[in-house]
């Protein structure tokens, strides 16, 4: 009865609120004169366009953070949030590679061809080249542009790689993760390699033992020490931690010793070492001078990985599912720019928004020809404004392992249920397919020494079921299953998903090549596609083709 209630209270939104066609969606373009902040210039000269430092964390769960009551202490993140603006309904994507292409490009996965899992090592995969990334953008509006950390959008080729893709300097791995100390990563046995880069080439020279959350640090603390604060710069932070292996330095585990379970002990202890590390990262913006005309966005990638330490209780799921507990992040901007200071903004925001919010920020111009599916929502975060968001494509996976018992029919002759897919419009969110790992992990999961799955709440869906339904302003944690209620809400989102599925690129997940083993590349992850390599094929294929069309020429005669 009182889920009928609730799911009725959201009805009427959705049926009286339009839909925005993908080809209609803009940031806001930018490219407005004057200070598009409302703040008076600083002394000594104009200075409208803002440092921005976006610092991206790695599988942190929802609940890993202390304004969300973990155990674990984050005094940097919790100041922060609570000076700045809190994002509670704030959304990325459920695995690495997915949230990145979106926070850098402004566009949904099935509008770049990575809709599905993550670009492997050994893959000749990148993000598209003929997408316009964020840094482009703020390079164009003036800006010097730095990324320090993990990269995870491909490296096939040189053209691939971040210096390439709009950033003046680069300093961090090229792959998903590797160890914290040596900087080395095995894809498989035998398919090892060396994986850190400064711009296009091995950095040695910096391999001397250092965690990487402390190493990072240090060069973000350098690139903001050489540069002039009166110049506008994009900082890209992009940690390794919280992401597996589990490792840390040894003094970060003081305060954790009590947690019985080793996994959430030493990912306590890597959360520990990352806040202290944005302390710093704060602590230098201050020294250096560019803090008073900055913003500050923290976001993490995807959702926590229970069996790896991360927790996102109450809500259902973990990374690689989505399931709130896959996408729904840790989120807030900090800024002496802000209007609405020590806030909390419940408006729906998502990865994708960030491109066109911050160009327009920087005052640079959004192309009219960029389809772009992001939103510009500075004024929904400082002012607390309406988002101009109302729905969010989570996903559409065509290739990833079908659910056995979908059809056609169970999507109303509308949608193949069998196709993993995800969506949100306003109070509703609609699943099919295989949504993935479904428990909620209580923190007394986390309470015995090994893995224990014996305070994990499970459910166990009537055989078949490929469909669901809630309304995620009334229930959250995903408990109340509403597709057999309201047939005709599920009707609507799936002609939804329909329609963006019209607008999708083919899938880009080529096989694995044997020349990406880094033995043939000096020991090191990198570019291995050459483009002489390729000419040489195309030139022998057109010559072959020559001689077979000259001989066959000859028996004609």
């Amino acid at each position: 009865m009182v889920a009928a209630v609730l799911a009725g209270l959201s009805l009427l939104s959705l049926l009286t609120c339009g839909y925005l066609a993908w080809g209609g969606r803009r940031g806001g373009a930018g490219g407005a004169p004057g200070n598009l902040l409302g703040e008076e210039p600083a002394a000594g000269g104009p200075r409208s366009q803002p440092h921005i430092i976006f610092i991206l964390a790695d599988d942190q769960g929802f609940r890993d953070v202390g304004y969300h009551g973990s155990e674990i202490r984050t005094p940097t993140l919790d100041k922060l949030a609570a000076e700045g603006v809190k994002l509670e309904n704030y959304y990325v994507q459920p695995m690495c590679t997915p949230s990145r292409s979106q926070l850098i490009t402004g566009k949904y996965q099935i509008h770049t061809g990575l809709q599905h899992s993550i670009i492997r090592p050994t893959q000749p995969n990148c993000l598209p080249l003929d997408n316009v990334t964020l840094p482009q953008k703020l390079k164009e509006a003036g800006y010097s542009t730095h990324m320090v950390g993990k990269w995870h959008l491909g490296f096939y080729r040189r053209e691939c790689m971040p210096t390439q893709r709009g950033f003046d300097s680069f300093f961090g791995s090229l792959l998903g993760s590797g160890d914290y100390y040596t900087h080395f990563k095995c894809d498989s046995p035998g398919i090892c390699g060396y994986d850190l880069y400064e711009n296009d080439n091995a950095a040695w020279d910096h391999d001397n033992g250092i965690y990487s959350t402390q190493m990072y640090t240090q060069k973000v603390q350098q690139i903001l020490a050489s540069h002039n604060p009166r110049k506008p710069i994009f900082l890209y932070i992009a940690y390794q931690a919280v992401h597996s292996p589990l490792q840390a330095p040894g003094r970060y585990f003081e305060h954790y010793r009590s947690i019985n379970n080793i996994n959430r002990r030493r990912y306590a202890a890597m959360l520990a070492c990352l806040d202290e590390a944005i302390n710093n990262v704060t602590l230098a913006l201050r020294k250096y001078g560019y803090y008073e005309n900055s913003v500050i966005i923290y976001s993490s990638d995807n959702g926590g990985q229970p069996m790896a330490g991360g927790s996102n209780w109450p809500l259902r799921g973990s990374k690689g599912t989505y399931w709130e507990g896959g996408i729904r992040a840790v989120g807030f901007v900090h800024s002496p720019l802000l209007k609405n200071k020590g806030s909390v903004c419940k408006e729906l925001v998502h990865i994708t928004d960030w491109f066109p919010t911050l160009i327009t920020l920087a005052e640079g111009q959004i192309d009219e020809d960029i389809q772009l599916d992001g939103y510009d929502v500075w004024e929904t975060i400082s002012e607390g404004r309406r988002s101009p968001r109302v729905d969010i494509l989570h996903n559409i996976d065509p290739i990833y392992t079908k659910a056995k018992n979908g059809s056609w029919a169970a999507g109303y002759g509308i949608w193949n249920t069998a196709i993993q897919s995800a969506i949100r419009v306003n109070h509703w969110k609609l699943l099919t397919g295989n949504p993935g790992y479904s428990d909620w992990v209580p923190p007394q999961a986390f309470s015995n020494a090994g893995p224990n799955r014996w305070h994990n709440e499970r459910v166990s869906w009537s055989a078949g079921k490929t469909v669901w339904l809630f309304n995620i302003t009334a229930d959250p944690y995903e408990r109340v299953d509403l597709s057999a209620r309201h047939p005709d809400v599920v009707k609507q989102l799936l002609r939804r998903l329909s329609q963006f599925n019209k607008t999708a690129v083919p899938v880009r997940y080529p096989p694995k090549d044997p020349r990406s083993n880094p033995k043939l590349n000096g020991g090191v992850w990198g570019p291995w596609f050459k483009e002489d390599e390729k000419k040489k094929k195309s030139d022998k294929s057109k010559s072959v083709n020559k001689q077979k069309k000259s001989r066959n020429k000859k028996k004609a005669n």
